[in-house]
């Protein structure tokens, strides 16, 4: 037998001596209170709720921070994704002449990696590898998107190259450094287990192994290249260039750029200091060496052993300055090849993979896989190509 009062616990009868006791409630001030009516009546009051306060419905959790509509942080703290399209599970041909299928390379998470090859690859020489990391802020994208799909094609059938393109952890869920620890790991993955997947391997050269990203992706690039330098994966596996397109990089001293920012920009400054709320951790400023790796709390490079890295900024684009900072800071005592293009946005490549502008940007890359695909030297240099138009 048990007590039972609404809004209250459950209380045995054995609390009370007796086993009837009158009880009435009193509503005092908008409160109920619970009250004994005979004071004879022993009754073990201490183990009952005297104080009754009337639930509420909980409010409706409402938008905080919103991300290009693709993800919203709920005030309650919760996320909200839109779905992304189906995973293939099966090799599937494009029309550009290369074969893709996704395997799982980190199951805890359930992250995949999506692999390119190109058709003519089966038969012929083995060809370079490109791990490709995609952009979003930290915050959104994934392999399975139309434009980072495309562009893993096209990279696949241009350079040519095996191209790998990884999936990683998403901020606010998983928080910087999540991500560029799921770069480091996607490496000792492909040292690991790559090669003895024989649709890789056929084709494959894991001694001509390239990092590339864009944006976020490029962050992850370079914390990739200090993370193993020339050697740190091996002789099997060997890093011989990282390819930084448009890198993402934050600070607390303001740029000129971002000072100067117009708000019909693709990338504003409103928008960097969005994902950094987002995907830094609590307490963390924008010179978090994560995501600022040039600026006052960044480790010093210079003892780093690093291969050849390719900078690409984009003139009009908000990030051009700290891009272009990161890469005279790179310039002691490393391979550094720094090259701005001009009239074009942040994310040009990603957002429109087949224009006249991706296909110039895919011509620099190549040049910098077939230079570099045995460790050649190349000296700091700052480029600015102007559009054949302008």
């Amino acid at each position: 037998m048990y007590w039972y009062l609404p809004n209250t616990e459950i209380y045995p009868a054995r609390t009370c001596i007796y086993r009837f006791c009158i009880l009435f409630v009193v509503k005092t001030n908008n409160k109920l209170y619970l009250h004994r009516i005979f004071s004879h009546l022993p009754f073990h009051a201490s183990r009952v709720k005297r104080r009754i306060t009337m639930s509420s419905p909980a409010p409706e959790p409402y938008v905080v921070e919103d991300c290009r509509g693709v993800m919203q942080l709920m005030s309650d703290g919760t996320v909200r994704r839109s779905a992304d399209p189906p995973v293939a599970a099966e090799i599937t041909a494009d029309d550009c002449g290369v074969e893709w299928k996704d395997v799982t390379w980190e199951p805890e998470h359930g992250l995949n990696v999506r692999l390119y090859r190109p058709l003519r690859a089966a038969n012929d020489a083995r060809i370079p590898v490109v791990a490709y990391f995609h952009g979003g802020g930290f915050c959104i994208g994934s392999g399975r998107w139309s434009s980072f799909h495309s562009c893993c094609l096209r990279l696949a059938a241009e350079l040519p190259a095996v191209v790998l393109s990884f999936y990683y952890r998403l901020a606010p869920e998983h928080r910087i450094p999540a991500a560029q620890e799921d770069g480091a790991k996607a490496m000792s993955w492909l040292r690991a287990t790559a090669a003895a997947d024989p649709w890789l391997a056929n084709a494959a050269d894991f001694a001509r192994v390239f990092v590339a990203g864009d944006s976020a992706g490029g962050n992850i690039a370079h914390h990739v290249a200090t993370a193993f330098g020339k050697t740190g994966l091996g002789p099997a596996v060997r890093l011989r260039g990282h390819v930084l397109l448009m890198p993402a990089m934050a600070g607390e001293a303001r740029t000129r750029a971002e000072l100067e920012c117009p708000p019909g920009a693709y990338l504003t400054t409103e928008t960097c200091d969005k994902y950094c709320r987002l995907a830094l951790p609590g307490g963390a400023t924008r010179d978090h060496p994560a995501i600022n790796p040039a600026g006052p709390e960044a480790p010093g490079l210079e003892a780093v052993e690093m291969p050849p890295v390719l900078v690409v900024a984009a003139e009009r684009d908000v990030l051009r300055e700290r891009n272009a900072a990161y890469a005279r800071r790179m310039e002691w005592g490393k391979d550094e090849e720094y090259v701005e293009l001009a009239g074009v946005e942040h994310g040009f490549f990603s957002r429109d993979p087949w224009s006249e502008r991706a296909d110039e940007l895919l011509r620099l890359v190549r040049r910098f896989v077939v230079e570099h695909h045995d460790c050649l030297h190349l000296r700091f240099t700052v480029v600015l190509l102007h559009h054949s138009e302008q």
